[in-house]
């Protein structure tokens, strides 16, 4: 559902078949927009899209809290 492309958003994280970032989406939640909110203003995500963007962050959170 996510993947990195070259050229596409300087290889930032993106939902696949779209321009649209992880890390805009989470910002979008940060700033207090719902899920429904976003889905509305980007119709080609869902709230499944929403749901991965959250896990990619806290998959990245556990890595990086997790010693090595």
């Amino acid at each position: 559902m996510i993947e990195t492309r070259a050229g596409v958003r300087s290889g930032k994280p993106c939902f696949i078949g779209t321009r649209i970032a992880v890390y805009d989406v989470l910002d979008y939640l940060a700033s207090g927009m719902t899920s429904d909110q976003i889905v509305s203003d980007f119709p080609e995500l869902t709230d499944e899209h929403v749901r991965a963007a959250i896990e990619f962050a806290a998959m990245r959170e556990r890595r990086l809290a997790t010693p090595a």
